[in-house]
């Protein structure tokens, strides 16, 4: 076994991937503190070829010391965009069509495990504030929640992190 080269792995260029089919799925940032995390983000927007990131609120923007340290390079490749309040973002993506999600613990919720996204359908998934979660303002807007299971004692998940296991679950069931 041989790790494969920068070459083998015959990754498009920035510009060629702006160009490639992307799924259709966005991300929207809600109010998100640590730059750090946002740079995560957009690199796993870039890897599973994410339509677009919705920065909103005090979550920073390109170019950001902190998020270019996460996102290498990911913020040319990755459309975003803008909009200082989250739930202008949510209703702008409603009445584009968008099934807009909340990632969060609520009392109704969908586990992760049995969100099933429709083939046809556009999704927006939203992520809160590292310490307050997605506003309730936004939560009454969306058009559901869905929920990650965990098992141990802490009751959430870096948002970096939980932002990797919802897309990849949506990008697997979309692509099948």
């Amino acid at each position: 076994m041989e790790k494969l080269s920068m070459a083998a792995l015959n990754r498009p260029s920035p510009e060629d991937f702006k160009e490639k089919a992307k799924l259709p799925l966005l991300l929207v940032l809600d109010n998100v503190r640590s730059g750090l995390n946002v740079g995560s983000v957009f690199r796993t927007a870039d890897a599973f070829a994410l339509e677009k990131v919705v920065l909103c609120g005090i979550t920073a923007q390109p170019p950001h010391r902190e998020i270019l340290k996460t996102a290498l390079g990911s913020t040319y490749s990755v459309c975003w965009e803008y909009t200082g309040q989250t739930t202008e973002a949510v209703s702008q993506l409603k009445a584009a069509g968008y099934r807009v999600y909340a990632i969060e613990q609520t009392t109704k919720k969908i586990w992760l495990q049995d969100f099933t996204p429709e083939t046809g359908e556009k999704y927006a998934f939203v992520l809160g504030n590292e310490v307050d979660g997605v506003d309730d303002d936004v939560l009454h807007l969306c058009d559901g929640v869905i929920e990650i299971p965990q098992f141990g004692t802490k009751h959430s998940l870096n948002i970096a992190v939980a932002a990797g296991i919802v897309v990849w679950e949506a990008a697997r069931k979309m692509m099948t």
